[in-house]
């Protein structure tokens, strides 16, 4: 891998592990939390969600191989405009609020506030903005690097921006203190 490779999988693995380490806290200090962080969301819109997560994870991976593994660092140009470390700004933007929503939302539930509530859908519309940004920046690689690989990180990073800047940042945010 090249160096700019390895600065990028440091970025993924610190900001993953926050933000998996957030869910384990968050699960583990509060009884019933997945019930409770759904808020007011009607049924039918979880159940809908809920296959969008899964595809959304399983998309975040596959734009990461592809980023990761399939680029050349040295080759990468979006848009005539931007090279790769731009992936490490769309990453960092990603993955550091994206540890903070369940914190944040667990305190919303115990000590609601307008300010808090207001931070959470700016977290939230954030990380759903960034996400266009990343798929629009694939969508925009001026390389030869295409295949199927290619094609699996469009279609990921599109289920990302889904669920991300759709059931997110409008959704979920909609329903939750209904």
């Amino acid at each position: 891998m090249h160096a700019q490779q390895w600065i990028l999988l440091g970025i993924i693995v610190i900001g993953g592990a926050a933000v998996i380490g957030s869910y384990i806290h968050g699960i583990a200090t509060h009884a019933h939390s997945a019930s409770v962080l759904w808020g007011g969301t009607p049924r039918v819109l979880r159940l809908v969600n809920i296959p969008f997560m899964i595809l959304a994870a399983i998309g975040f991976i596959a734009f990461t191989y592809y980023i990761l593994f399939r680029l050349n660092p040295e080759e990468v140009q979006i848009a005539d405009r931007f090279d790769f470390s731009i992936f490490y700004v769309l990453f960092a933007l990603i993955l550091i609020p994206s540890a903070l929503w369940m914190p944040l939302t667990f305190s919303m539930i115990a000590h609601p506030s307008t300010g808090l509530w207001v931070g959470i859908r700016l977290i939230l519309a954030e990380v759903g903005i960034t996400s266009i940004a990343l798929l629009l920046a694939l969508l925009n690689l001026n390389t030869n690097a295409t295949g199927l690989a290619y094609w699996f990180a469009i279609s990921g990073a599109t289920a990302f921006c889904i669920q991300t800047f759709v059931f997110d940042t409008f959704l979920w945010s909609a329903f939750f203190l209904t």
